[in-house]
């Protein structure tokens, strides 16, 4: 465990006069946001209640504001455990959360406040700061005293921090005073220096931006540029407008601001680098190329136990290899044996995906695994046998460079062939056309599963141009070509900029009558793609019917 907690790197800022965060047309010194944090730190009792057996829990149902911040620093300063809540999240969902990470506060504003409207949180109305009234602002210590870190330990729970959701039920990771602060000492690799600009507009709720931009902005004492919410559009003249020099993503953030109008002048900007996860290959060398900055790519979680780097060696496609003192390998999740190394063809396609891919598993980071809040099922889901297994599936080449082969639920099994959707993914990202896509598992009326493709697109889908684009590629296994393709306008994605493929897999070929064609299929092997028509879907169903598999669609 690390000997430094994050309050006290938050403490060496109290009188730095070095601009530390900006939003819109306000800014603040670092020394400002921690009096804000200390303030807040400092509320009344009856305002911000402790319960007897552990410390309080205070729950963020903002965007990124500074006050999200403000926040995420008096929990650190005050021992207390902040608790990042989407507000996209609505209704029972909503209420889960916060019943389930037992927050004793929740700090909202006039905007997010009705969602809570009718909702059993357990949090009683008095207990709900509305930072945005002037009641709020009264309640405020004008002259807060000095944080007492005493007490304090590396071990002491800061944050609850929710997983994206994208292929299950959202769980609370836990992360340490220690953890956030070891993490903030790596901000020289990232390149956050004193003088770096960072631009953080992935949410604050989600750990990709308070581990990978926040913390280690703290711990340089750079500046930190909030944006609400992420926009594309706004990317590029955020980032000449302030300056900015790195900033951190997650997801297809890479595929949207690539999608917006290319002009000569794009390199022109002062960035340096960009850290993030899940970006395609083709989308690093693009945009690195097109915007004139580095692409630091890794491959981690929330959780924070398996962390992988690419090296210049790395091939395009590959995660890369472990940090060093960790240990990877890729394991058989039902026996637990060690899967043996991929083979390519001459083409990169791989030879040997039935023995090659199995589950990403961290064999002696157990320990750094801090666990989800109040989840004894998940946490013995993650660490069986002394191991971490990160429920990612992939597979290592001879070299030791590791693959990502989709999630635990990305499994297709395809005419007795097993097959992970991230490889094809890979390959329908190379088609102009695609803004972003998403391959995932429908049924099959007899057996086994068809490979369904949802594509975002820059215009209007082209069967022949798809087809043609298929058949040129190498790599692309004779089983992978899309059955189905659902054209989508905008894809959907979690709050943290993930594809979300459950309403994908539960929607799988059906459309609204009268809906314009967005259902295209291969009726036969040959790569000719059509409309899929409701007649046609009528028929499909009927062939479920009759082999006693329409349980297989009403379930996904």
């Amino acid at each position: 465990m690390p000997d430094a907690i994050f309050a006290e790197l938050l403490l060496d800022r109290a009188a730095d006069d070095h601009t530390g965060l900006r939003f819109e047309e306000r800014t603040h010194t670092w020394a400002e946001v921690v009096a804000a944090a200390s303030a807040r730190a400092a509320l009344p009792p009856e305002l911000c209640p402790e319960p007897p057996d552990r410390p309080r829990h205070v729950g963020m149902l903002l965007e990124n504001v500074p006050e999200h911040v403000f926040w995420i620093g008096a929990a650190a300063l005050s021992g207390a455990t902040a608790v990042g809540i989407n507000p996209t999240r609505r209704g029972a969902e909503l209420a889960a959360d916060i019943r389930h990470t037992d927050c004793d506060l929740i700090v909202t504003d006039t905007a997010h406040a009705p969602l809570l409207d009718g909702l059993d949180t357990g949090v009683p109305p008095g207990r709900v700061l509305l930072t945005d009234t002037p009641a709020y602002a009264a309640a405020l210590p004008a002259d807060p005293p000095p944080p007492d870190l005493t007490g304090l330990t590396p071990a002491d729970r800061l944050l609850l921090l929710f997983t994206s959701g994208s292929t299950g039920a959202p769980k609370a990771v836990a992360c340490s005073q220690g953890r956030l602060a070891a993490i903030a000492e790596r901000a020289a690799q990232m390149t956050i220096t004193r003088d770096a600009v960072t631009y953080c507009a992935m949410p604050l709720f989600h750990g990709n931006a308070v581990m990978a931009n926040l913390a280690m902005a703290v711990h340089a004492g750079a500046t930190v540029v909030l944006r609400r919410r992420f926009s594309a559009s706004g990317f590029l003249p955020d980032v000449r407008r302030h300056g900015v020099t790195y900033f951190n993503y997650v997801g297809r953030a890479l595929a949207y601001v690539l999608a917006t109008p290319e002009a000569p002048d794009d390199a022109d900007n002062t960035l340096r680098a960009a850290f993030g996860t899940e970006a395609s290959a083709q989308d690093m060398a693009r945009f690195g190329t097109r915007f004139g900055c580095q692409i630091i790519e890794g491959y981690g979680s929330s959780e924070g136990a398996i962390s992988l780097r690419k090296t210049p060696e790395t091939p395009p496609d590959a995660l890369g290899v472990p940090q060093p003192g960790i240990e990877v390998a890729i394991l058989d999740p039902d026996t637990g044996t060690e899967r043996p190394p991929a083979r390519f063809d001459a083409a990169g396609g791989l030879l040997n995906a039935d023995e090659a891919i199995g589950e990403i598993v961290g064999l002696n980071v157990a320990a750094a695994f801090e666990g989800y809040y109040n989840n004894p099922e998940a946490d013995a889901e993650r660490v069986r046998d002394g191991r971490y297994w990160s429920g990612d599936l992939g597979y290592r080449d001879a070299d030791g460079y590791f693959y990502f082969a989709g999630r635990g639920a990305d499994r297709l099994r395809v005419d007795s062939e097993n097959f992970a959707a991230a490889p094809v993914e890979r390959i329908l990202a190379r088609w102009p056309a695609v803004v972003m896509c998403a391959v995932y598992p429908v049924p099959d009326p007899r057996t086994g599963d068809q490979v369904m493709a949802a594509l975002e697109l820059h215009g209007d889908f082209d069967p022949t141009a798809f087809a043609a684009f298929l058949a040129a590629q190498p790599d692309l296994g004779t089983k992978w070509a899309p059955r189905f393709v659902r054209t989508v306008p905008a894809m959907p994605l979690t709050a943290t900029g993930k594809v979300d493929k459950r309403p994908l897999r539960r929607a799988h070929w059906t459309e609204a009558e009268g809906e314009r064609p967005t259902i295209w299929w291969r009726p036969t092997r040959t790569l000719t793609y059509e409309p899929l028509t409701q007649a046609q879907a009528a028929d499909l169903r009927k062939k479920f019917e009759e082999h006693g598999r329409t349980h297989t669609l009403d379930t996904l």
